[in-house]
């Protein structure tokens, strides 16, 4: 799965995470990490959607900027 909607729309929804889901970011980026080993970009957005009930473009969000962050540190 791709991120299907433009960087803006990311960004919106990145920025509104804290206060649609009640948890930062940074504690998203935690759950991801602490959760089940998924390699595949849409297996941990179906597993944010079942196991936290975010909407799909809530997860989506969530898992798109941990990647983008990740890479980010990778290369420092």
């Amino acid at each position: 799965m791709s991120l299907n909607h433009s960087e803006e729309t990311h960004r919106n929804l990145v920025a509104r995470v804290p206060s649609a889901t009640g948890r930062e970011l940074r504690e998203w980026f935690t759950a991801l990490e602490d959760g089940p080993s998924f390699l595949r970009f849409d297996d941990r957005v179906r597993w944010l959607r079942s196991e936290h009930g975010l909407s799909h473009g809530h997860a989506t969000a969530i898992v798109h900027e941990h990647a983008l962050r990740r890479a980010a540190r990778s290369f420092e």
